[in-house]
């Protein structure tokens, strides 16, 4: 059994649920168009938008890397089309930003990650555009990897590695903490680390997990992971 020196997290609906999130941001940010560019919100809708980001992200590898400025370019064509200043977009982007950002972590995360910090180096991978900073947890980690910023993307063996080299382990000597069986458990295992499984019950749709895949744990919480990190462990 490999001893686990390090244990690296995915963030959304491992650490907080994201539906309920964007759906809210979504509606933020259509408000915001509503009152400060009516022509835009006349033009477009919620619907609409997340058709038009899933062509692009169909058409364009890029903005699998990047959700932000896939947002943005969605954006950016709708301001264009109603003739107003595409300046506007970036203070619509703010919007968005600000609300996407306004998490609630499951009840197990805080209490989890300001334990498991002063036994263990933490780090997050994600391809997502969470700012951990402005969410309040970044103290948490000491590394922070996002895919539009570092330039790929799980399931990508790289991503991991380059979390575990800033934290200057071995990829057998971390854990890697997902929701999603291929992009993370299978990805993390891909790439030489433990791949654990985070099947929180109370999401929905219930997650399934193939029958491909065989995570080195499935834990339904963070005291779950706990217990089975404890035996696993060295202290820093």
């Amino acid at each position: 059994m490999s001893i686990i020196k390090a244990v690296l997290f995915d963030l959304d609906d491992t650490l907080w649920p994201i539906v309920p999130v964007i759906k809210r941001a979504e509606n933020v940010l259509y408000d915001w168009l509503t009152v400060h560019a009516p022509a835009v919100a006349q033009s477009v809708t919620i619907e609409s938008m997340r058709e038009r980001r899933q062509a692009l992200m169909a058409s364009d590898p890029v903005y699998q890397l990047d959700l932000r400025r896939l947002r943005h370019a969605v954006l950016l064509e709708a301001f264009i089309g109603a003739g107003l200043d595409p300046a506007m977009v970036d203070q619509a982007m703010d919007v968005f930003s600000r609300a996407r950002n306004e998490v609630t972590p499951f009840e197990d995360v805080l209490p989890t990650l300001g334990s498991l910090r002063n036994r263990v180096a933490l780090g997050s991978v994600s391809n997502g555009v969470a700012d951990l900073q402005a969410i309040g947890i970044a103290h948490f980690f000491q590394v922070s990897v996002a895919a539009h910023r570092f330039g790929c993307a799980k399931p990508d063996a790289a991503i991991f590695h380059a979390a575990c080299d800033a934290l200057g382990v071995l990829p057998e000597e971390a854990a890697y903490i997902g929701d999603d069986p291929l992009l993370d458990v299978e990805g993390a295992q891909r790439a030489g680390l433990q791949g654990v499984w985070m099947n929180r019950l109370e999401l929905k749709p219930v997650r399934v997990l193939p029958d491909h895949v065989r995570p080195d744990a499935t834990c339904t919480s963070l005291y779950e992971l706990d217990q089975w990190l404890n035996e696993r462990m060295v202290k820093i």
